[in-house]
């Protein structure tokens, strides 16, 4: 019976020995080491920096993070714009964001100005007081719109005929009339929904690939050097999650893939030749 007891006890000695020696074998390693070289220099250890290893490259979790953040298209955003419907259709005709851009006023026709209300206005404003000879002056008055109808429309009709015909013979009077379409021109608002859409995808991505995408993370020590262990052997991305390692002009961001198996540690160099240069240096 002792015998049995102690074959029994060998037989279990031996399956722990051999799960524990398993559990060793599936799990992997990273043996990593982050330098940069500026230009000029010789390579420096990267110290003291977080690296994370993930199951996504960052940039695919970027592009998830923007898939969730929808921002309008051009032609949604200029037809909920606060314009009228003809410099609605005329912005997108010309692929025009900002009106006030110096060579807005050469696509600008003489039917133009009188078909787009924006347009009108503004030549006006460009051309009036004494600014421009010869400019055609409207002879109604608005009063008379309800007083004497009439009267009104037969002026008002006139004036326009008038001006049209002056805005054909005088093209040039045309140049510069963006300067007067600063309070219609829908270029701010635009840029500010990709601002805001962009800090907020740069707030999100990083939080987004920690707490879906992360398989590991370590910081370097004054060498560069970290180690990761316990790792699942499989494909992973080392990325810097978009911060920048600097040294000397350099500002390098990393986002290598890597294949680890069980055994032996995996070997992963960062240097300049994997990375993307945040602010590559100006040659002269």
């Amino acid at each position: 019976m002792r015998q049995i007891f102690r074959g029994f006890g060998l037989f279990c000695a031996a399956c722990l020995l051999a799960c524990v020696v398993a559990a060793q074998t599936r799990t992997a390693s990273l043996d990593l080491t982050a330098r940069i070289t500026p230009t000029g220099g010789r390579p420096e250890p990267v110290r003291e920096f977080m690296l994370y290893v993930l199951t996504k490259s960052y940039p695919d979790i970027i592009k998830e993070v923007e898939a969730g953040d929808v921002i309008p298209t051009r032609d949604e955003f200029l037809s909920k714009m606060k314009a009228s419907p003809e410099l609605r259709d005329w912005m997108k005709a010309h692929d025009v964001m900002d009106l006030t851009s110096p060579d807005v006023d050469t696509l600008i026709t003489p039917e133009n100005v009188m078909g787009v209300p924006e347009f009108f206005a503004a030549y006006i404003r460009s051309n009036s007081g004494g600014v421009t000879n010869g400019l055609p002056m409207p002879k109604f008055r608005e009063t008379d719109k309800e007083a004497n109808p009439a009267k009104y429309e037969k002026l008002h009709s006139q004036y326009l005929t008038e001006l049209k015909k002056f805005v054909q013979t005088h093209p040039a009077t045309i140049s510069g009339i963006e300067l007067e379409l600063g309070g219609v021109n829908p270029k701010n608002e635009w840029d500010k929904i990709h601002a805001d859409h962009r800090n907020k995808v740069a707030q999100l991505a990083p939080d987004t690939a920690q707490t879906k995408y992360l398989a590991a993370k370590s910081e370097t020590d004054l060498q560069g050097h970290a180690v990761v262990a316990g790792l699942a052997p499989g494909n992973y991305w080392v990325s810097s999650l978009g911060l920048d390692a600097s040294s000397g002009d350099r500002r390098l961001r990393w986002d290598v893939p890597v294949t680890v198996q069980a055994g032996q540690p995996t070997r992963l160099d960062l240097s300049n030749l994997n990375a993307s240069d945040a602010h590559k240096p100006i040659t002269p």
